[in-house]
């Protein structure tokens, strides 16, 4: 299209000049007593030149006075590239591994006045990488704030660093800031939250964060309910400080996790520190009846109340399913220790021990000996125990 435009432009030209060449008219100029006369080709032509003349004298002024800008502008889009190149070294350097290089790019890209908010956090993010923690410091104060953006970064930067240097409250105070900002609480914030509030033990905090990244589908669900356990188990052995406090807390476990074996053993130990063996013998007998495990019927032989007689017979009956049960026979053995019948404690013990030596299951021989008159043997068995011990 603009060749045409151009050859349209040259046969106008052309037929101009024809007929302008043709045309027998001059031009005069009176300036008296001065006269001058000249044809209108050459009047046409002379003033075609000055006005060419006149415009290319114009432009080469003003480029002559732009000069010192152009020059200006060149060396700072001159500088802005190099700035942009190193920071995207910087960021190649860092994602590679090699944290010395990419900490050198990041500052080279600041120096030559790259703006971005992401070489201070690179720079940063190195430093800590080397253990260089003065500098990373000193870079993220350099990060600045001047949008949601880099206030964010520098924030959840700033929350990963104390996570590592093991900070944890330190680091939920970043996370409150940036909640502060204005910035809805991403994936990336609730997953700091979340190591945040494991690493200073706020177990509750750590059940509520692990409920919103499920209905994010941000958490796995083996691990939330991995979380969930954890959580759950810290509370029962730490937050249970009267019978009361523990009944009320037994009850808000969720029903899924009642019937778990560590859970069920951590609330049975809780019971019974607390002197409500009644308790645990229930909560254990449930979730023996609801899932079998062999550690947690040891532990039932721990638990004794004050209808002993009820949990040998229980504990019996499970012994018709689970006959070579080393903890099953363990437990039997210790109860009717207890109950003081000691003839079929030493058979549940040694049938306890043929299966799999335990050390509770020699001490528990080791005390029955003693009660039978035979030091000897007791101090034979407890020397076993050791040994069992040792060995484990």
């Amino acid at each position: 299209m603009r060749w045409l435009l151009w050859l349209l432009g040259l046969f106008a030209a052309a037929v101009g000049v024809m007929l302008v060449a043709r045309n027998p008219g001059y031009v005069q100029f009176v300036y008296p007593p001065y006269k001058m006369e000249m044809s209108l080709t050459l009047f046409v032509f002379s003033l075609t030149v000055v006005f060419v003349l006149g415009y290319l004298l114009v432009r080469v002024t003003v480029v002559t006075l732009r000069l010192p800008e152009y020059v200006h502008k060149f060396r700072e889009e001159r500088a802005a590239g190099k700035g942009r190149e190193a920071m995207q070294e910087a960021l190649r350097a860092y994602f590679e591994g090699r944290f010395a290089a990419a900490e050198k790019a990041a500052v080279r890209a600041m120096k030559l006045g790259e703006k971005s908010g992401l070489n201070p956090i690179v720079a940063a993010r190195a430093a800590h990488e080397l253990r260089e923690f003065d500098k990373r410091d000193a870079y993220l104060a350099d990060a600045g704030n001047k949008t949601v953006g880099e206030s964010t970064m520098r924030l959840m930067a700033k929350a990963e660093f104390l996570l590592d240097q093991k900070q944890p409250q330190s680091a939920l105070n970043s996370l409150k800031e940036l909640s502060a900002t204005g910035m809805h609480k991403h994936i990336g914030a609730l997953g700091l939250e979340l190591k945040a509030q494991q690493q200073a033990r706020n177990w509750e905090a750590v059940l509520d964060v692990t409920a919103q990244l499920e209905k994010r589908n941000a958490i796995d669900k083996v691990v939330a309910g991995q979380l969930r356990q954890q959580a759950w188990l810290e509370k029962l052995r730490n937050q249970a400080a009267d019978i009361g406090t523990l009944r009320a807390l037994w009850k808000s476990v969720p029903n899924e996790l009642r019937r778990r074996s560590k859970i069920a053993a951590a609330a049975a130990q809780a019971f019974s520190k607390l002197g409500d063996c009644q308790s645990a013998q229930q909560l254990l007998t449930e979730s023996l009846n609801a899932q079998w495990d062999s550690e947690l019927v040891s532990l039932y032989g721990e638990c004794r109340g004050d209808n002993n007689v009820a949990q040998i017979e229980q504990a019996e009956r499970w012994l018709k399913q689970h006959t070579d049960d080393a903890g099953l026979m363990l437990a039997l053995g210790k109860l009717c220790l207890y109950q003081g019948l000691w003839g079929k404690a030493q058979s549940y013990l040694d049938a306890s021990i043929s299966l799999a030596p335990q050390r509770d299951a020699y001490t528990s021989l080791g005390q029955l000996a003693e009660k039978m008159g035979k030091p000897e043997q007791a101090l034979a068995y407890f020397q076993q125990a050791t040994q069992a011990d040792k060995s484990a």
